[in-house]
């Protein structure tokens, strides 16, 4: 199985590099030589994986769902539940590795963009636990949809700034968040939070969330003696499927799906699906598939999952779907729903709308395979912060009611 190219200068294939304004090049070349020596140093090592065991809560388990498996008659289906973590999904791991290369910089102040919140939360904890300052830009459509971690945030510390241009959503926080790395970008670490950015955020980003596949492959085949037959992730920025993704790029006959956001239909504007409709376009310092005008403008998305809506999708993964390593698919927000209702009420799991998009393909697919067919799904993150959202959609009148006489 052929390896994905990565060039020094972060390039894979023609997807990814750097082009940021010339005042930001000397901090990433900063961030590359710290993280370049950081790779190689045992302490560094010693210090991230002592983190991820004794405060995140790694390894997180992997867990058969045995009523869902015998409920769909087809492919047994693991869930790795990353919303075990300490602050909810996979995010925490990342945030913990860059703000450990932040202390070896000597930076005071964190900086992050947030969709969903969950990466804002993250880096809000590791701001707080290695005492950081820190300021997390926010879509102010997106704190209005995910109130409750904006006031997770604030409570750990961290200045929730909301952004009230464009669409007012992750792609106008992320601009927002390269606006003030720019003007203070000697005191300040911008923690970016995906797979996504200039050279090094895709490879470092993916390098510290590689550890979910490791775990993966260990634990799976303890469980059943070898490799499962397809693993499957949601997909926006691609930080999780990416961790889960590269420990298997080079096994053949593991099959990789990612789950783009499908929401309410195929016309622009209604979905996120990168790949149904989007185009090669250089946005936010890296060159990739994004929903965009002919004039490069990005285009407004949709998803019932604030962490999926994200225009544009990491450079490595848009390689790998040209190399037909990864295959994508979406999910519905109709779909992303009823597999709410399935994963519940089958196996207990309160999973985040993120994950949902997986796990929906995963309900679409497992019928279709032999018993002996094994089905990995990358539970990224749980779904607490998706109660008023759920709440919404789901139109349960009798919570409404019990929420309305809270605040009154």
């Amino acid at each position: 199985m052929k390896k994905t190219k990565e060039k020094f200068d972060g390039h894979f294939g023609k997807f990814g590099g750097r082009y940021v304004p010339e005042m930001l090049i000397p901090a990433l070349e900063e961030l590359e030589a710290e993280y370049e020596k950081a790779k190689k140093d045992p302490e560094f090592k010693k210090e991230f994986e002592y983190h991820l065991e004794t405060f995140s809560g790694r390894p997180t388990p992997l867990t058969f769902a045995k009523n869902l498996t015998e409920k769909l008659g087809g492919a047994k289906i693991y869930f790795k539940n990353e919303g075990l973590n300490i602050t909810g999904a996979h995010k925490i791991t990342h945030c913990i590795g860059q703000a450990l290369l932040a202390k070896r910089m000597g930076k005071t102040t964190l900086i992050a963009e947030t969709g969903a919140g969950q990466h804002g939360v993250a880096t809000a904890t590791v701001a707080a636990k290695f005492g950081f300052s820190c300021k997390v830009f926010m879509g102010a459509t997106d704190m209005a949809r995910q109130r409750p971690n904006v006031f997770l945030m604030e409570q750990l510390g961290a200045t929730v700034i909301p952004v009230e241009f464009g669409s007012k959503t992750l792609k106008d926080a992320v601009n927002a968040a390269l606006k003030d790395w720019i003007e203070n970008v000697t005191t300040s670490h911008y923690l970016l939070g995906s797979v996504v950015g200039p050279h090094p955020y895709p490879s470092m980003t993916r390098d510290f969330q590689a550890v979910v596949g490791r775990e993966v492959r260990k634990q799976i085949v303890e469980a059943e003696g070898k490799l499962p037959d397809y693993i499957i992730a949601c997909v926006g920025g691609g930080s999780n499927a990416m961790g889960i993704f590269n420990e298997f790029l080079a096994d053949a006959s593991v099959t990789l799906f990612g789950v783009e956001a499908g929401g309410r239909g195929r016309k622009v504007g209604e979905h996120a699906s990168r790949f149904n409709g989007g185009s090669v376009g250089v946005v936010e310092g890296f060159k990739s598939f994004f929903l965009q005008d002919d004039d490069g403008q990005i285009q407004k998305t949709h998803s019932i999952s604030a962490g999926l809506d994200y225009a544009g999708i990491g450079p490595q993964l848009a390689y790998l779907k040209e190399e037909r390593r990864v295959e994508f698919h979406s999910a519905t927000d109709i779909e992303v729903l009823g597999a709410f209702k399935h994963l519940a009420r089958t196996e207990g799991i309160i999973a985040a709308l993120e994950s949902l998009h997986a796990v929906a393909y995963a309900i679409k697919l497992a019928p279709k395979l032999s018993k002996e067919k094994i089905i990995v799904v990358n539970v990224s993150g749980r779904g607490d912060k998706d109660l008023f959202i759920l709440t919404e959609a789901l139109n349960d009148q009798g919570f409404k009611d019990f929420l309305r006489t809270k605040v009154q």
